[in-house]
């Protein structure tokens, strides 16, 4: 049996307003089974204060963090666009989109499941390529006390390569990146590390000949394929801006691989700057 199109389009349509009415803001779920919104509560030491009276908390009711299990919600909206506002090389703007994120988010640092650690990582990348030493200690120390590991998140050395100053010499700042795209660190230290590297090869002078220069494009596009193909589950993002970056290498005889990676950089980064740029690119190839 076949279903006119206008039917399937009301179908669809019906489905994704259900979804959209059925987001949630994030919340704290208890081992109990009960939660509360991150927003009615406050973290007192080792124990939470409901500060605003709901879902059968009265205000002032206290919450020992040892019943915590897990925070539950949909993903801030504006961590995307803000990653993406990061990796276009817009970290004011990306920052000014996280620090009210990571306000509202830090009662949760600590507990699985929360959405303070990624935005928090992510503004400790902003505050490195805009030069900030200060946050960038400052956070790091935040998230490294958030993390159950021993030792410095491994964020805090991504920042580190970041802060190199422009007179290192280019050898050791590749080689500051390259450390931390290794298979014992997680995914989304080592995306952020391998994109950052492939950037730094694309500013890298070009010098020599001809074929001196192509040996040179096509490292850096090898390096911005890293990105999806070796870590493709460090972030939807960075899979879209690496593959955006990685289609301008790609002319001549290889302009169909440049469309199909414009057309998957599309698809990860749906609703951002990149998927904008991504389009423009696209058009002009046309």
């Amino acid at each position: 049996m076949s279903f006119p199109f206008h039917s399937l389009r009301l179908g669809l349509l019906a489905c994704t307003l259900t979804l959209a009415s059925a987001a949630e803001p994030a919340r704290i779920v208890l081992q109990n089974g009960r939660s509360v919104l991150v927003s009615a509560v406050a973290l007192q030491g080792d124990k939470l204060v409901v500060n605003t009276a709901a879902d059968g908390f009265t205000q002032g009711q206290i919450i020992a963090l040892a019943t915590v299990d897990h925070v539950y919600g949909e993903r801030p909206a504006e961590l995307n666009p803000a990653i993406a506002l990061l990796l276009m090389n817009k970290p004011g703007d990306a920052a000014k989109l996280l620090e009210p994120l990571l306000t509202a988010q830090r009662v949760t640092a600590k507990m699985p499941g929360n959405f303070w650690l990624e935005a928090a990582r992510a503004a400790l990348v902003a505050y490195a390529v805009e030069g900030n030493t200060t946050k960038v200690t400052d956070l790091g120390k935040e998230i490294s006390d958030a993390t159950l590991a021993p030792g410095s998140d491994a964020f805090v050395a991504l920042g580190k390569a970041l802060l190199l100053p422009a007179s290192t010499k280019f050898a050791e700042r590749e080689v500051a990146f390259r450390d931390l795209t290794t298979d014992n660190l997680p995914a989304d230290i080592c995306a952020y590390a391998a994109f950052y590297r492939a950037n730094l090869l694309k500013n890298a002078k070009r010098t020599g000949d001809a074929a001196a220069i192509a040996k040179q494009d096509m490292e850096t596009l090898e390096a911005y394929l890293t990105v999806s193909c070796l870590f493709p589950s460090g972030g939807m993002i960075l899979n879209g801006v690496a593959q955006l970056e990685a289609a301008a290498y790609l002319t001549g005889e290889r302009r169909e691989e440049a469309v199909a990676l414009l057309h998957s950089s599309i698809r990860h980064s749906a609703g951002t700057l990149v998927a904008v740029e991504a389009n423009k690119r696209l058009e002009s190839r046309k």
